[in-house]
C-alpha cells in the first residue's frame, strides 16, 4: 500500500461526507449537475492571504500569479485580497480586464510575448517584464507608434537558482530572463528612450518547502537587484522578488514555514543599500495562495478487479487533473491527498488505485492507496487541486471536454 499525500487543513466531514466551506460535496455537485468538478474555496483563499500578511514584512506588497488559477469567479475574489496581479499571455490580459482588474496593478512575463500581445499591454497599461533585448526593441517600436511611455521592467536570469525548488527558473541558460551581466545596459537603454521604468523581475524558481533555501534566495536576490541598481545608475522603483513558496502535495511533504521567511525578510529590509530604500517589493505567488483551497472531485463508474488489485475507474482523470497523474513534471510518481469524499474520515479497508476515464496507462490519479470501500456511485476526491488544475491539463484529450468548475 502506497502513501496518500496529507490532506490540507480546512476540510471537514459532515454526516460522513467531505465538506467545503460547510457544504457537503454531495450537495454541490447536485448543483453543479455533474461531476467532474472543482470546487474552491473563497473562506481557504482569504484565510491563506491573511496568514501570508501577518507573517510578512508591511512592506512586502503580494501579487497573484494568474497561470496558476485563471477561474473568473476565483480571480473576482483574489481581487479584493491582493496587491497586484501577473500574467503570462494576452489570453490572460483579456481574461483580468473581464474581472475589472486595473491594469495598472497588472505585470506581464514569459518569453515569446507576440507583438499583438505586447501592443495590448502597453495600451492598457500594463508592465511589461523583458525577457531579452530583442523584445525590449519590440517594445519601445510599438510604444513610439502609439504615443505612449511604456512601462518596462527587465526579468532578470539571475546566477543563482532556488534550491530545492521544483522548476528552476534561473541560473545558467535559461528562456526565461536576461543574464545578469547585460541588465544593466538594458536598463540605462530603456531610461534614456524615455520609458516609464518599473525596475526589477527576479524569479529563481517555484514549489520550494525549505524556509532556508527561501531565505536564502531571497537574501541573493536583493544583494542582486541592489548591485545591478547601482551599475545601471537608476533608482530601483520596484522589484518582484518572485515566490517560490510551495505547497505540501506528497508524502512527507511539511508546510513552509512562512514565519520563518518573513522575519528574516523584515530584517533584511530593515538594513537595506542605499539604493534599495526606496524600492517597492512584492512577492508574486500562485499556488501557495490557491493550491491547497481547491478539491477535484470524480464519481466512480466501475468497480473491477485485475490480477488481485483493485481499480475504480472514474468520469474524471488525467485531462483535469494532469500533475495528480504525474504528468506535469514528475520524475517520481507519487500520490496527492487523495480520499473517497463520500466516506470522509472513515478507516481504511482495502488498497485501490483511482483512474481517470482515458484509454492510456498514465490516467491514474491515485496508485494503491488505502481508502475506505468504494463502489458506483461515490464520489472521490482530490486535494490540492487549486492550482495547474482545469487550465493546466488537456480537458480536450479524447474529446473528453473541461469539468465543471465552482467558487463557493
Amino acid at each position: 500500500m502506497k502513501p496518500l499525500g496529507p490532506i490540507p487543513a480546512g476540510y471537514e466531514a459532515i454526516d460522513g461526507v467531505l465538506a467545503v466551506a460547510g457544504r457537503k460535496v454531495t450537495d454541490l455537485v447536485a448543483e453543479a449537475g455533474r461531476t467532474p468538478l472543482f470546487v474552491y474555496s473563497r473562506d481557504l483563499l482569504s484565510a491563506r492571504v491573511a496568514a501570508l500578511r501577518v507573517a510578512m514584512p508591511e512592506r512586502l506588497a503580494i501579487h497573484y500569479a494568474v497561470k496558476a488559477n485563471p477561474y473568473q469567479p476565483l480571480l473576482k475574489h483574489m481581487l479584493g485580497q491582493v496587491d497586484g496581479f501577473d500574467i503570462a499571455s494576452g489570453g490572460e490580459l483579456e481574461i483580468v480586464r473581464a474581472v475589472g482588474i486595473d491594469p495598472a496593478r497588472v505585470s506581464f512575463a514569459g518569453p515569446g510575448k507576440r507583438d499583438a500581445e505586447l501592443e495590448a499591454a502597453i495600451a492598457a497599461g500594463v508592465t511589461l517584464n523583458l525577457e531579452s533585448e530583442g523584445e525590449a526593441s519590440r517594445a519601445l517600436a510599438i510604444a513610439e507608434r502609439l504615443g505612449i511611455a511604456p512601462r518596462l521592467a527587465i526579468r532578470v536570469n539571475p546566477d543563482f537558482d532556488l534550491k530545492g525548488s521544483g522548476m528552476k527558473m534561473g541560473g545558467g541558460a535559461k528562456p526565461f530572463g536576461i543574464d545578469a551581466e547585460r541588465v544593466p545596459a538594458l536598463a540605462r537603454k530603456l531610461i534614456s528612450a524615455g520609458a516609464d521604468w518599473r525596475g526589477f523581475h527576479i524569479f529563481a524558481g517555484s514549489q520550494a518547502l525549505s524556509a532556508d533555501a527561501i531565505i536564502e534566495t531571497q537574501g541573493q536576490t536583493l544583494a542582486l537587484a541592489a548591485r545591478l541598481a547601482e551599475e545601471s545608475g537608476a533608482a530601483l522603483p520596484k522589484c518582484n522578488l518572485g515566490g517560490g513558496f510551495g505547497i505540501p502535495y506528497f508524502p512527507g511533504d511539511e508546510p513552509v514555514d512562512i514565519v520563518a521567511v518573513g522575519a528574516a525578510l523584515a530584517e533584511r529590509f530593515a538594513d537595506l543599500p542605499e539604493v534599495l530604500q526606496d524600492t517597492a517589493f512584492c512577492i508574486e505567488l500562485g499556488r501557495y495562495l490557491v493550491g491547497e483551497a481547491g478539491v477535484y472531485l470524480a464519481t466512480v463508474v466501475d468497480r473491477k478487479e485485475s490480477h488481485g488489485e483493485t481499480y475504480l475507474v472514474t468520469d474524471g482523470g488525467l485531462h483535469h487533473q494532469l500533475a495528480a497523474s504525474g504528468n506535469f513534471g514528475t520524475v517520481v510518481r507519487r500520490n496527492y491527498p487523495s480520499a473517497i469524499a463520500t466516506r470522509f474520515g472513515e478507516a481504511v479497508e482495502e488498497e485501490a488505485s483511482i483512474v481517470g476515464c482515458l484509454c492510456t496507462p498514465l490516467d491514474r490519479l491515485a496508485d494503491k492507496g488505502g481508502f475506505p470501500r468504494a463502489d458506483v456511485g461515490d464520489i472521490v476526491a482530490i486535494f490540492c487541486a487549486g492550482a495547474y488544475g482545469a487550465s493546466a491539463s488537456p480537458a480536450m484529450f479524447l474529446g473528453q471536454g473541461p469539468a465543471a468548475e465552482m467558487l463557493v
